[in-house]
């Protein structure tokens, strides 16, 4: 089975977050928990489990990741755009400020 992590959105807000280390979802994507089993899998979505039925996070998955030297890097070009944040930074751009000469 290949290296995974678990990932989610945080309920309150949005952001992306990972299940750490020390059993906390944290957006440190380097601070995430790996699993290379499915015994391992099945234990990081029970925690998820937990975490949604208490409305902490909200869709839940694993995520495919490598280990080198520097760390765990994602797979998939997807997980990498959510490990680095947004692309584009909210209140920017032609449609923000038609709102603000509209408000």
């Amino acid at each position: 089975m290949a290296l995974q992590i678990m990932t989610a959105n945080r309920l309150l807000g949005g952001e992306v977050v990972y299940f750490g280390e020390n059993a906390e979802w944290t957006d440190d994507f380097s601070a995430a928990k790996t699993v290379d089993d499915s015994n391992g899998a099945a234990v990081l979505l029970s925690e998820a489990e937990k975490a949604e039925a208490n409305q902490l996070i909200v869709g839940p998955y694993m995520v495919k990741v490598e280990r080198n030297q520097s760390g765990i890097h994602p797979l998939s070009v997807k997980e990498g755009i959510r490990a680095k944040g947004p692309t584009v930074h909210y209140g920017h751009g032609q449609n923000n400020n038609i709102l603000r000469q509209a408000g």
